[in-house]
């Protein structure tokens, strides 16, 4: 029982000042992730918008980059994808997905020499191009990849 109570009485103690600190205000996270949120590209509804929200232009191909995804995904609701770039310094990677009602799925920033390496599940609509985008030293680079969709996971 006294090491119940000694447990309990430690997480109290190191709960407090972060409660104390939420309560003062002095943490905001929602206020930090709001600032970089790119809202204008999640909510663009063309491709060609999307990529404009990024600030990308002249973007060159890469071989540098590999985008692993399904040629077939007989789910749209979930279709696997992953990105590794290979490319120094890389500073964020997006995922663009062409036919999708918001084209803009994702967007994965790396500070302090992170590995660029994303993996994760998408929705997809039809088939349609992914596009990898990178930034790397303030240059961007892609690669694009088709996935044929013969379940639609947007509703179709």
């Amino acid at each position: 029982m006294q090491r119940l109570r000694r447990t309990l009485l430690k997480a109290i103690g190191a709960a407090a000042p972060l409660m104390l600190a939420a309560g003062a205000g002095l943490l905001r996270t929602g206020n930090a992730l709001a600032a970089v949120w790119n809202k204008t590209g999640f909510e663009a509804k063309a491709a060609a918008d999307a990529l404009k929200s990024l600030g990308v232009a002249g973007a060159q191909p890469s071989k540098d980059i590999t985008l692993a995804a399904p040629d077939i995904a007989e789910n749209g609701a979930q279709v696997p994808i992953t990105v590794t770039s290979k490319i120094p310094n890389t500073q964020s990677i997006s995922i663009v997905i062409d036919k999708n009602p918001f084209p803009l799925s994702s967007t994965f920033d790396f500070v302090n020499g992170a590995e660029g390496y994303v993996s994760t599940k998408l929705k997809m609509g039809q088939t349609s191009n992914v596009i990898a985008v990178v930034k790397a030293d303030g240059k961007f680079f892609t690669v694009t990849k088709e996935v044929k969709v013969t379940i639609g996971g947007c509703g179709g």
